[in-house]
């Protein structure tokens, strides 16, 4: 076990050292801290440390240990939310300049509820794209987030803070959002583990929306048993969310132990041909690492690339629609990237939007038809490694693309049909990551976290600490 104050403890040891009482978890809160205030300034992470907060959800961790009363299955772990998040005595910026200026929140949102009653300590809120429309991490207000492997890349969004500080060891777990991307894509950029689950699987309820007919709050982590720990933590429904299922809690964990043996479907076609080297070997080694547990085979879905495009028109339309009266009074507060996306999908044709809605319902039928054959899809989260900071354009097979939309060109096609996905990260010769996609059919979030583990297991999945940051030191 590693040392549970240190940058690299697991959740789960954490949680275990707290509740024997064998560490205290206002030890590992003030540890926390200490490198948060150490990093942050370079890697531009969190927005708000709520340090008051954290300390005292601490000390009452450690006051139910010492008193023998239950505690929770995340006792004394530190975490961290998107700052679309609801804190209570914060306001909820959704990265944007105008959302400061909001009452602060009276309550916490209800997955930062869950949390806590599990004993979780938070320690504040995540910098993240203007209200989620990103790839980047690159906030016109806030600053950008560095990746931590190399602060001159990106660190990948909208949930770029959350990428950040969980691979940097500023908070072994935090909860992110993912529309059309969100979540995987920062952690392909900074190596760490995320889930987006079904839709409707976890309440949005006390969270700032984006799209709502495709939004999706999850979790990262540093490892497959701390993403299943804090998955289980946040399920079960909530009337506050008309969009959750409802449906009882279903456990992941034990999943994490299954020896049933998947069948794996590569996606061929559209994922191979926007895939870049690194991305392309990064699914080759995976596969190789699943074949003693697998029936692994090709598969080509053609129908992404219409899938994608009609989770980008959906995106813009009810996105534009949500902020319209923002974009009325006060256009100029916007970034202007983020504004003109906006503006754009205010003038979409109504007739475009309603096309893209039946695409979309046609695409998720076709994605079904192959978990006929496979219990599990396997593709690249993103189509290359972190891209240098500032830049605008991807050079991916011969063509120069628009770097911003393009992040996302492998992850989108899943959000539009809302099937949960595990990103599981790789690094290989080079020291920076990239992650891979595994995706299984609805509700199945299980299947997803059972392949990560055996990756990990394998050693073909893990998020390492970054060899370019300055937390190595012992004083970090």
């Amino acid at each position: 076990m590693t040392d549970p104050t240190g940058p690299w403890a697991s959740a789960t040891d954490i949680a275990d050292a707290v509740s024997r009482g064998s560490v205290r978890a206002v030890a590992v809160a003030e540890a926390a801290l200490a490198r948060i205030g150490a990093a942050n300034p370079a890697l531009g992470a969190y927005t708000d440390v709520t340090a008051e907060r954290t300390l005292a959800m601490a000390a009452a961790v450690d006051e139910a240990v010492a008193a023998g009363r239950p505690v929770g299955a995340l006792a004394g772990v530190p975490f961290a939310v998107k700052n679309l998040y609801d804190v209570a005595g914060l306001p909820t910026r959704a990265g944007s300049k105008i959302n400061r200026e909001r009452a602060p929140a009276a309550s916490d949102a209800v997955l930062v509820q869950r949390m806590g009653a599990a004993g979780a300590v938070l320690l504040g809120t995540l910098n993240m794209g203007e209200y989620a429309y990103d790839f980047t991490g690159e906030n016109a207000h806030d600053g950008p987030c560095r990746n931590p492997h190399d602060p001159d890349r990106m660190s990948g969004g909208s949930s770029s803070g959350c990428g950040v500080a969980t691979a940097a060891g500023l908070a072994p777990v935090s909860l992110g959002s993912d529309t059309n991307g969100s979540l995987r894509v920062p952690a392909s950029l900074c190596g760490v583990f995320s889930l987006k689950p079904t839709y409707g699987r976890l309440p949005r309820t006390g969270t700032f929306p984006f799209v709502d007919s495709l939004d999706h709050l999850g979790p990262f982590a540093r490892t497959a048993r701390d993403l299943a720990a804090a998955y289980d933590v946040l399920q079960g429904p909530d009337a506050g969310d008309p969009g959750c299922a409802r449906r009882p809690r279903e456990p992941a964990a034990p999943a994490l132990a299954a020896r049933r043996r998947l069948r794996v479907g590569l996606l061929d076609g559209w994922f191979y041909e926007n895939a870049g080297e690194q991305a392309r070997a990064a699914v080759a080694g995976v596969a190789d690492a699943l074949a003693p547990h697998a029936d692994v085979d090709a598969l080509r879905l053609d129908e992404a690339e219409a899938g994608r495009a009609a989770a980008y028109l959906v995106t813009n339309a009810e996105s534009a629609d949500f902020h319209l009266r923002r974009l009325r009074a006060r256009a100029a507060d916007f970034d202007p990237d983020t504004r003109d996306r906006f503006l754009a999908g205010a003038l979409l044709p109504a007739a475009w939007v309603a096309r893209a809605r039946r695409v979309r319902h046609w695409w998720l039928e076709r994605a079904l038809a192959a978990f006929q054959r496979f219990d599990l899809l396997v593709a690249p989260a993103t189509p290359c490694p972190a891209p240098a900071g500032g830049a605008t354009v991807l050079a991916l097979a011969g063509r120069t693309l628009p770097l911003r939309p393009s992040l996302g060109l492998l992850a989108t096609p899943f959000s539009c049909i809302g099937l949960p996905v595990t990103t599981a990260p790789v690094f290989g010769e080079g020291r920076m990551p990239i992650g891979v996609q595994l995706v299984a059919r609805p509700w199945r979030e299980d299947v997803c976290l059972q392949a990560a583990h055996l990756l990990e297991r394998a050693g073909a999945a893990a998020a390492c600490p970054p060899v370019a940051s300055r937390l190595r030191s012992d004083a970090a």
